[in-house]
This record gives C-alpha cells, sequence and structure tokens, in this order.
C-alpha cells in the first residue's frame, strides 16, 4: 500500500482513509503544500492546480468550494480529482465544523464528510446548512447508505457522494450542479416572498380605496382611479363621497404631489382626515384649513404639497358649493353643454394656509352631472408638441358627439381612453375621477 493511503494520526496509530478506490498515478504525487487560503487562513493548494486561478478567464466562472474533512488523505485525493479535469474550482479545506465556520464565507458550495471530530452524521449537516447561508451543500462521506443519503437530501443537502464512488468528472459536475440548483432554489424562495409581499399589498392597498358613504337614490356617483405607479393599485390622488343628512352630500378629489408609495400614504391620511372632519360637522370654511394642518405635519418633506377640490351638494335646493385649493376645476354637464366651473383658483395646500374661496353653483334643470377629476388626467400631450390637452381639451372631448353614446357609468374610463389615444401612450400621473349625476345626466 502507498505512503498515501496510510495516514499517521496524532497518537502513532495507522488509519485507513474513507476513500476505497484510488488512481494508480497518484501514488507517486508529492504531499500537498499549505498557502494562503481565500480568507489568508492556512489552507491545502495542490500542486496540480486545485487552487490555482486561470488568468485568462472571468473570475465569476470559477467556483470556491469548502472541503470540510478531517482525513488528509481524503482531502489531498479530491483535490487532484479537481485537479486533474481541470475544474476550475478554488478549493479550501476544514478539518471541523468550528473551522469551517471561520472559512464558509463567501463560497459557493460546502462538500461536507459526516464524520468529523465535532459533529457526526446528520447532526453535522444540519450545522453546516445553518451556516452555509446561500451556499450549496453535498455530502461526501464513504458510508454508501442509501437511506441515508435519502434523508440528507430531505435535510437540505443538493447531493449526496460516496467516497470512491466518484471521479473527477462526477465530482465537478455534480458541484456545478449543486450550485445551480442552490441558486434556482433562493431565486424561487425569493420570488415567492415577492409575490407573497406583493399579494399582502395589494390587499391593503384596496382596502385603503374608499367606499362611498351614501344611500340616497336622488344622485348617482361613479368613480374612476388609476395609479401611475407600475403594479400599484393607488397612488397620491384620492377621492370621497360622504352623505351626511338626507339632502347633503359632500365630495372632494386631491392630489398630493409625486407618484411613490410615501405619497400614496399621505393621500389616503388626507382623504381619512377629510371624512372625519366632515362626519364631525366642522364648518364648511374649517374643513380645508384643518386639512391642511395635517398635510404639514404628516408629510416626510417641506415641498410635498396638495391641490384639492370639494364640491357640497344640496339636493333640496339643487345647487352646490364648490372649493379650489390650486385644483382644477369641475366640469358641469347640463342642457347638452359641458363648461368649468368658474370658482376661484385658490391657493395649493401646504404653501401658505389661506382659506378658499367658496363658489356656489346653481343648477338650472335637473338633469345634470359634476365631474371632479385630478390633473394626471389633463397633463397628457396632444399631437406631437408640447401641447397639453388641458381644461378646454377635457371640455372639447365631452362635447364631442360620439360621447353622447357612452353610458355614464362607462364615462370616466372613456375619458381616459381617449386623453391615452390623443397621448400616444398611457398617461404618467395618477388619475383620480368622481362623476355625480342627476336624473339624465347631461
Amino acid at each position: 500500500m502507498c505512503d498515501r493511503c496510510l495516514i499517521q494520526d496524532q497518537q502513532g496509530t495507522r488509519k485507513e482513509p474513507d476513500i476505497t478506490s484510488e488512481l494508480p498515478r497518484l501514488a507517486a504525487v508529492t504531499r500537498p503544500t499549505r498557502g494562503p487560503g481565500l480568507t489568508g487562513s492556512p489552507v491545502v493548494s495542490y500542486p496540480h492546480g486545485g487552487l490555482a486561478r486561470h488568468a485568462n478567464l472571468p473570475p465569476g466562472e470559477r467556483l470556491r468550494v469548502l472541503l470540510v474533512e478531517d482525513d488528509e488523505g481524503d482531502a489531498f485525493l479530491v483535490g487532484e480529482l479537481l485537479a486533474e479535469t481541470n475544474s476550475m474550482i478554488d478549493l479550501v479545506v476544514a478539518t471541523s465544523l468550528s473551522e469551517a465556520r471561520q472559512r464558509i464565507t463567501d463560497v459557493d458550495c460546502v462538500l461536507l464528510d459526516l464524520g468529523l471530530p465535532d459533529a457526526q452524521g446528520l447532526d453535522g449537516l444540519r450545522q453546516v446548512l445553518e451556516m452555509s447561508s446561500g451556499a450549496a451543500v453535498c455530502v461526501l462521506t464513504g458510508r454508501s447508505d442509501e437511506h441515508l443519503g435519502v434523508v440528507a437530501v430531505a435535510e437540505g443537502a443538493q447531493d449526496y457522494l460516496v467516497k470512491g464512488q466518484v471521479d473527477g468528472v462526477l465530482l465537478t459536475r455534480a458541484l456545478r450542479y449543486a450550485v445551480e440548483r442552490k441558486r434556482a432554489d433562493e431565486n424561487a424562495r425569493r420570488l415567492r416572498e415577492v409575490e407573497l409581499r406583493q399579494a399582502e399589498s395589494a390587499r391593503l392597498e384596496r382596502g385603503l380605496l374608499p367606499q362611498p358613504l351614501m344611500t340616497t337614490d336622488q344622485v348617482a356617483v361613479h368613480t374612476f382611479y388609476r395609479p401611475g405607479r407600475h403594479a400599484a393599485l393607488i397612488g397620491g390622488d384620492f377621492f370621497d363621497v360622504v352623505q351626511t343628512r338626507p339632502d347633503r352630500i359632500d365630495l372632494i378629489v386631491g392630489d398630493v404631489c409625486g407618484h411613490g408609495v410615501d405619497e400614496a400614504a399621505l393621500g389616503v391620511e388626507l382623504r381619512v382626515a377629510w371624512r372625519a372632519l366632515v362626519l364631525a360637522g366642522v364648518p364648511d370654511d374649517e374643513v380645508l384649513p384643518a386639512l391642511e394642518q395635517v398635510l404639514m405635519s404628516e408629510r416626510r418633506l417641506q415641498e410635498i404639497f396638495a391641490t384639492v377640490a370639494t364640491a357640497r351638494l344640496d339636493l333640496d335646493a339643487n345647487r352646490a358649493t364648490v372649493r379650489l385649493a390650486g385644483h382644477p376645476p369641475p366640469l358641469l354637464l347640463s342642457g347638452g353643454r359641458v363648461a368649468p366651473v368658474p370658482a376661484p383658483g385658490g391657493r395649493l395646500l401646504g404653501v401658505r394656509p389661506r382659506r378658499p374661496i367658496a363658489y356656489d353653483l346653481e343648477f338650472d334643470t335637473d338633469d345634470w352631472s359634476l365631474l371632479m377629476y385630478t390633473d394626471g388626467l389633463i397633463e397628457g400631450r396632444v399631437g406631437e408638441g408640447n401641447e397639453r390637452l388641458d381644461v378646454p381639451g377635457l371640455s372639447g372631448l365631452l362635447d364631442e358627439p360620439a360621447n353622447r353614446e357612452v353610458s355614464l357609468p362607462e364615462l370616466p374610463a372613456w375619458l381616459v381612453g381617449r386623453a391615452e389615444r390623443l397621448n400616444g401612450g398611457p398617461l404618467a400621473d395618477d388619475v383620480a375621477m368622481l362623476l355625480v349625476s342627476r336624473g339624465g345626466g347631461r
């Protein structure tokens, strides 16, 4: 038997390595030398290239493998098997789990023997799986036990290899396949986590969309909402409808500047605050100033502002009171005509506090509609220039004969479709609309 096959232990006794088959040509190979490893600690380096780097190969094509093996002869043979196949694998050796814990950083795969000084059997595998983080784990043992192999894979190992039954090609292939399987498992796990977070966020966002608080059948309210954020359900725009008396309905449409999650959350806060103020019976002239206080206390940056349009409908008197705070005016559809409500524009909320001026709107007939919207609807381009749709363009769309064939519930979506065709693509900003109608609505 060759020198390499019999190893002296610390007590001077001899033991045979676990490997049961050897290559005859390895008998004359010199012992491995010690050199710096990936962590700067002494590790085994192999004269035939187990640790050598190919200067012409991208670093990403090489694997870093940590061999946890207390038998020096077995560790040497693993290095030779990898070296003879030009495997492009950098091998680091640890002789115990405690040593492996120090060397496991930044390795792609752990090649583990199940018989170690400080761990035996599946207990060692469980400890390595716990410490290995994103690294693949393969078992390399002298135990040819099919049941143990099944249990090891069930515990989380990517493969179970028996010493003496693998050559360099099989070992290299097993390590590379194990790394790819681990990466695929990690990608699947991360994808599942993302899907769960998205589903949770969607449920949360859906719950934050308002349900009109209205019982009367004297008017009908149709809503439309489309966030500008990709794959989002809510954005910085908001709307709400609250009926406080049989003859009185309050409506609001608002827009927080920005398109992110923070702006969406602030929009929800403002909507909820407005509903609370209205239900609490706060005087009309005090509602928007109180809402501005909420905005200024909750915004994350002083540059954040909001625009708001409110309308209080008096159904018995067939009239409305409109207040604007830097927001586009509502459009009145009545008698076959479309016209912007000439309410004073007011000042943005959060810039310099000032009470919006109320405008009283008298409806001439019992057939009318009031369209309240955010500026995302009118900021799209018209044609190839920089001209925007704006309020006159939106009024023109509502004045087109084609919209007469569109039912009132479908009218908001129809307007968005027409605006997008004129824009040459989807609208970039959030869009929120409230269409409240009485009688025939036109």
